[in-house]
Formats: C-alpha cells, sequence, structure tokens
C-alpha cells in the first residue's frame, strides 16, 4: 500500500509562496535547491525564473546587487543545513551594504527537528536573525503570506536589508486555506519604501541654513542612501546652485558626472599612499561645514578622514535615526525624507550668495598623471594603469569591482557618469563578491557594458560560477589583477610588523585563461599595455 500523503500542489505552501512572490513583482529566485526539491518544483508560478548558482553565496549576492540596482526587493534560496550557513555571507553583504533582500530556507521536517542533533537541521533563524530585519520559521500553513508581508515591509524600511525565512520541508508541500490563496490579490503589489520623521526637522534644518550661509567653504558628502531615494537631480542641483562640491562613499560615484567641476570624487582612507600626495588635506582642509546627505559610516567613509586642518561643524541628513552614533556624532541631525528635506533646503537657501570652493587641481592632476602612466614595468602591469584602460572603453557602462587594494585605486581612479554605475561591498568588503556582482548588473542591464576588475584571492574564491554566467548568457568583460597573493592582507602585515610572512598570503599559479576556456568564456594574458588594449 502506498502511504504518501497526496496534496493539492495549487493549494501548497510552496505554490502559494511563489504565487505570492510573483504578485510582488519577482521574477527571479537565485539559489541552490535540496532535498526540499520533493516539496517545491519552483514550477509552480509561471513567469518566475528560478537562477541555479553553483553556490549559495553566489544567489545571495545576485539578489543583493539586483535589489540595489532596481530598487525592488529580490529573493534567494537555499537548501537546509549547509545551505543556510552557505547562504549567510550573501545575507550578511546585504545587511551591511542595505540591500531589500527576502532570504528563503528550507528546514528539516518538522517531526525530525531538533536544532544541532538530527541530521542538516541547524538553528536557521539564530543563524540569521543577528544580520536580518525579519526573521521567522514558519509552523503553520497558513502564516505563510502574513509572514511574507512582514519580510517585505521590514526589508524596505531604511535602512533597507535582508529578511529571512525557514520553511519546513513537510510544510512547504502542505494545503493553505482558501482564505488565504484568496487574499494575495489582495495585496499591494508594490512594497513602498518606508522612511522615518522626526518632529522637528523643519527646525532642524533652519539650523542648517543659518549654518550653510554663514560658512566660508561647505562640502557635501553624499551616501548611497540618496541614489536610493531617487535624489541625485535634487543634490546636484542644491550642489550647483550653491556651488558647494560634493565628495562621495564608494557607492554613491557617479552623483555627478566624473568631469563635473564639483565632484571632488569618491574618498579612500590609502589615497594619500597611493597618490603619493597630500590628498586628504587639500580636500577637507579649508573645509568650515561637512554636510552629510544619506551617509552611512558603513560604507567606510569615516568622518577621520575630513578631521582635517580647520575645525568644522558637521550635519547629518537621513531618513532613519543615526544608528552609529557612538562613532559618528553630528552637531545637528536631520531625520527626514531625503527628497523632502533637499528641497526644503533648496527653497530655504534662494538668493543665498554662491560660495567659492577651494582649489584641489593638485589632487586631480596626480590622478591623471597615474593614469596616463605608460612606463613598462618588469613585474607587470601597475592597477592605474590598467584603470586607465578600462577607463577608456567604459563609457557609461557599469564596473564591478571586488575586494581587494585594487579596490581602492577602482574608487579613485575609476571614471563614472551614473549613479549606481560602480558597484562595490562597500558595507561588508565581501571577498568573492565580483562575479556575482557582475552577473546581476547584467541582468539589470543587458544593453550595457558592465566590467569586472578583481584579484585572483577574490575571483579564485569563486570563480565556480564562471558557468553560471555562460549558462544564462550574461557576458561581462572580467579584468583579473593577478599577483598570487591576497595583496591588501599582504599590505596589512607589512603595516603591522614592518614584514610579510608568505605562508599566510601567498597562493600558487592558476592558468587562468584556461580556466576561463573550461568554463565557456574567452581568454586572454595581457602582459602590458598594449596587449591590455586589445583585449579589452
Amino acid at each position: 500500500m502506498n502511504n504518501a500523503v497526496l496534496y493539492n500542489t495549487k493549494n501548497s505552501v510552496a505554490s502559494s509562496l511563489l504565487k505570492y512572490l510573483y504578485h510582488k513583482g519577482i521574477r527571479h529566485i537565485f539559489g541552490v535547491v535540496g532535498r526540499e526539491a520533493s516539496s517545491i518544483l519552483f514550477n509552480e508560478q509561471e513567469g518566475i525564473d528560478f537562477i541555479l548558482t553553483r553556490h549559495e553565496f553566489t544567489a545571495g549576492i545576485m539578489a543583493d546587487v539586483l535589489a540595489r540596482l532596481t530598487g525592488n526587493p529580490q529573493v534567494c534560496w537555499s537548501t537546509i543545513g549547509p545551505g543556510v550557513t552557505n547562504l549567510a555571507t550573501g545575507i550578511s553583504s546585504a545587511c551591511l551594504d542595505r540591500s531589500p533582500v527576502i532570504a528563503l530556507a528550507a528546514q528539516a521536517e518538522t517531526n525530525d527537528a531538533i536544532y544541532n542533533q538530527t541530521h542538516q537541521c541547524l538553528d536557521n533563524v539564530s543563524i540569521i536573525k543577528p544580520m536580518a530585519k525579519f526573521v521567522a520559521e514558519i509552523t503553520n500553513p497558513d502564516d505563510i503570506i502574513p509572514m511574507l508581508d512582514q519580510a517585505f515591509e521590514a526589508s524596505m524600511t531604511e535602512q533597507l536589508g535582508p529578511s529571512f525565512i525557514s520553511i519546513p520541508i513537510d510544510i512547504l508541500k502542505t494545503n493553505v486555506s482558501e482564505k488565504v490563496i484568496d487574499s494575495i490579490s489582495k495585496r499591494p503589489v508594490k512594497s513602498p519604501k518606508k522612511e522615518y520623521v522626526q518632529n522637528d526637522w523643519k527646525e532642524n534644518l533652519d539650523q542648517v541654513v543659518k549654518m550653510i550661509k554663514e560658512s566660508n567653504n561647505p562640502l557635501i558628502i553624499v551616501g548611497n542612501a540618496v541614489i536610493r531615494a531617487n535624489c541625485v537631480d535634487k543634490i546636484r542641483e542644491l550642489s550647483e546652485s550653491l556651488q558647494i562640491p560634493i565628495v562621495s562613499s564608494y557607492t554613491a560615484k557617479g552623483v555627478l558626472p566624473s568631469d563635473h567641476p564639483l565632484n571632488f570624487g569618491a574618498i579612500s582612507g590609502y589615497m594619500d599612499g597611493i597618490l603619493n600626495y597630500n590628498a586628504l588635506e587639500n580636500i577637507f582642509g579649508p573645509v568650515d561645514l561637512i554636510i552629510t546627505v544619506g551617509y552611512d559610516y558603513a560604507e567606510d567613509l569615516r568622518p577621520s578622514m575630513w578631521k582635517h586642518g580647520k575645525e568644522k561643524k558637521v550635519v547629518r541628513i537621513a531618513s532613519y535615526p543615526n544608528l552609529a552614533y557612538q562613532k559618528f556624532k553630528p552637531d545637528v541631525d536631520v531625520v527626514n525624507n531625503i527628497s523632502d528635506s533637499l528641497e526644503y533646503l533648496q527653497n530655504s537657501l534662494i538668493g543665498c550668495t554662491p560660495k567659492k570652493p577651494h582649489d584641489i587641481s593638485g589632487v586631480r592632476k596626480r590622478i591623471e598623471e597615474l593614469l596616463e602612466d605608460q612606463t613598462e614595468n618588469t613585474e607587470g602591469l601597475l592597477v592605474n594603469q590598467v584603470m586607465g584602460k578600462i577607463n577608456k572603453v567604459l563609457g557609461n557602462g557599469t564596473l564591478v569591482s571586488d575586494v581587494g587594494f585594487f579596490r581602492h585605486f577602482a574608487v579613485l581612479f575609476s571614471k563614472i557618469n551614473k549613479p549606481n554605475g560602480f558597484i562595490t561591498s562597500a558595507g561588508c568588503s565581501t571577498f568573492g563578491f565580483g562575479l556575482p556582482a557582475a552577473m546581476a548588473a547584467k541582468m539589470a542591464n543587458r544593453d550595457e557594458l558592465v566590467i569586472l576588475v578583481c584579484g585572483d584571492g577574490g575571483f579564485h574564491s569563486n570563480s565556480q560560477d564562471l558557468e553560471t554566467a555562460v549558462r544564462y548568457n550574461l557576458p561581462i568583460v572580467i579584468v583579473l589583477l593577478n599577483n598570487n597573493s591576497n595583496g591588501l592582507i599582504r599590505l596589512y602585515q607589512s603595516l603591522g610588523h614592518q614584514e610579510t610572512y608568505p605562508p599566510a598570503v601567498n597562493f600558487g599559479k592558476v592558468d587562468f585563461v584556461q580556466l576561463a576556456k573550461a568554463n565557456g568564456c574567452e581568454g586572454f594574458y595581457a602582459s602590458n599595455l598594449t596587449e591590455l588594449e586589445l583585449s579589452l
């Protein structure tokens, strides 16, 4: 006798889950499926493509970056046990890089779920809870839709971030009530972004207006939240009307075009050493007022970088309370919708005498000198030389940077002319981020050039998903800087000990050209500037 439990797939939790996701605009689920395949095929809802990756980490990063670029929540999936722990790094990236990711994972069957005691059964919720805005494990099938409502709302509340739901395998195939199924179509299609508004925001902005009028040399620091708030035009208008220059975090590059006279660039803590020039003093020294807009301490533009020269007043304008108050203590804190705040400032400053920005031509000249450097080096190409060649072909495309010392060169030397034209893991600095991020960037803009710059360490930590890029026809250009080591860690060794310990940082040689060809990609080796230019 067959003891299998029969169920109506149209009424199952799996089917209701996918129907809900489709209703909310989800068209892709990135992930890796395990034995929960007995309960969900992912074909229960037409119009959603399951993007099978080689590793759950890749799935998490692809959801993170596609959410960042579209402004809409994206979904990733993992199997039970090690699938969840693999996915956790992608979730941590979404947490610190402020992406509205809905992470879903299978859990062991309810009749066999004893955390850390039964096969592949971990406490999923406790693992993910420190990194997510909403976490839950479903026990009642009819709770699936209300839980998803909470997950989407939490993820779309500033600071944006991931939500997580754990679903036992047996519950995935359990039926839900008709009432719950019928309720899906009544849900709002879009999950609007929710922001905080403090009652005193206008009074605080009036203080800011006064500070701007009294300042001689103000400077605006912009974080990625300005792009998330669709306020690039408003920040440009404020900057240009008052002639206040802009400095950006890594992921806010492009709020002003690279050649704009008020664009003082993206800032790296390593820039003085890279440029061999006192750049931070030149940029920040004469400034007497810092106006941060959408500033996020996690984006690694730290107050210590701007504490050069004159004593400065500091303003914070953001759409959520200051959660890094222990380290970042502004003189005036404005918590309100960024768009409304910028509009209020603009209207309040009509007739204000434009400022006269100080001269940073020395920094700009030094950057151009290094970009145009044609010196042949016996040890190979320099990163600034590589960036010079990338700039010549990138145009209005997207540059993705993995994590490593080379990223600071990409931050300083890349010429980005559009918001979200520079993609990196600014908050989490996730090693291996580059390949899945570039794949997601290509999905978001299939007609645009996407170039990934990466080191051999980060790239080869996740290179198995080259095959995924080929399988889904995601043509990207990968510029791999190969020094057979973790170069940034080698630098840290030198800074801390005045010596390096090669066994902790050096790798063996890999033929990356053959690796590319083995995965169905074209591969070229460039040993000089001419070969690099031809291969790009």
